[in-house]
């Protein structure tokens, strides 16, 4: 990877439905985290695709949260066609477990310290375990397992104190979305580290509970189908309702039957 980095203030970003999904690779994401880790830029990181578009639809306060992010990035393959259709070729899929991977490779050489937050009972523990023994250099010096429900006033408490005593570079949220990104604008201001990136599931394709797809149905955009076989009870609503929406939506932006302007991260 090249050593010269990217200022994520930078980077511009296609108007995907009104959201701006900053028009990156997995190579220039990177080197936009790496930029702002070296520069103490606080901030967190949103891997949004379609699912992440589509809720900012009928949630004004949750596409503001994108807005205000420090990078959005392409985390599915028809926001990087509606990129393309806008001039930004260089522009790819950035898959959450796969820039978490590659953010833990560059680690290794940069030093960045990790916390991981989320998962189930046992799932950062072993997720921790499954990334050391690929990255033996990488720092992992915290993790921490949620309730499923809002933090109690002594459980904010607790993990606050535990990422003030760590400091950690980077705090890697698994919540899904929209519960991590909400998650993120809420908590970063309190935090004492620099980034905070939502992964989503990158925390169960990497511990083994979803099982990846193969390389050819990523490229073909049919990544949602792959994990609808695997989740089919949580998952249909959302991709069965979602996907035809975005598609229609989508083509109505691209047609100029419909006129999406970014969101802004201030109303005002």
């Amino acid at each position: 990877m090249t050593s010269v980095r990217v200022e994520p203030a930078a980077l511009p970003r296609a108007n995907v439905l009104g959201i701006g999904v900053h028009a990156v690779n997995m190579d220039t994401a990177v080197r936009a985290i790496e930029a702002a880790v070296a520069e103490h830029e606080r901030g967190y990181v949103c891997v949004t695709g379609v699912h992440g578009v589509m809720e900012a639809q009928g949630d004004p306060e949750f596409a503001r949260i994108l807005a205000k992010a420090l990078l959005v990035v392409p985390d599915g393959v028809p926001t990087v066609w509606m990129g393309h259709l806008q001039g930004f070729t260089q522009m790819d899929r950035v898959f959450g477990p796969d820039l978490m991977l590659a953010v833990a490779h560059r680690s290794e050489q940069t030093g960045w310290s990790h916390l991981l937050y989320g998962g189930s009972e046992g799932v950062v523990q072993r997720l921790s375990s499954v990334l050391l023994h690929r990255f033996p250099r990488m720092r992992i010096t915290g993790a921490y397992t949620p309730p499923f429900r809002p933090l109690t006033s002594a459980e904010e408490s607790d993990f606050l104190h535990l990422v003030d005593q760590l400091h950690p570079d980077i705090i890697w949220v698994g919540l899904g979305t929209p519960k991590q990104e909400r998650f993120m604008a809420e908590y970063l201001p309190h935090l004492n580290t620099t980034l905070m990136i939502g992964v989503g599931a990158a925390f169960d394709f990497h511990t083994g509970r979803i099982r990846d797809s193969p390389p050819w149905i990523k490229r073909s955009g049919l990544q949602w189908f792959h994990r609808l076989l695997q989740e089919p009870s949580r998952l249909w609503k959302r991709y069965l309702f979602n996907n035809p929406r975005f598609v229609f939506r989508a083509a109505q932006q691209l047609a100029g039957l419909r006129h999406y302007s970014l969101t802004r991260d201030n109303p005002d």
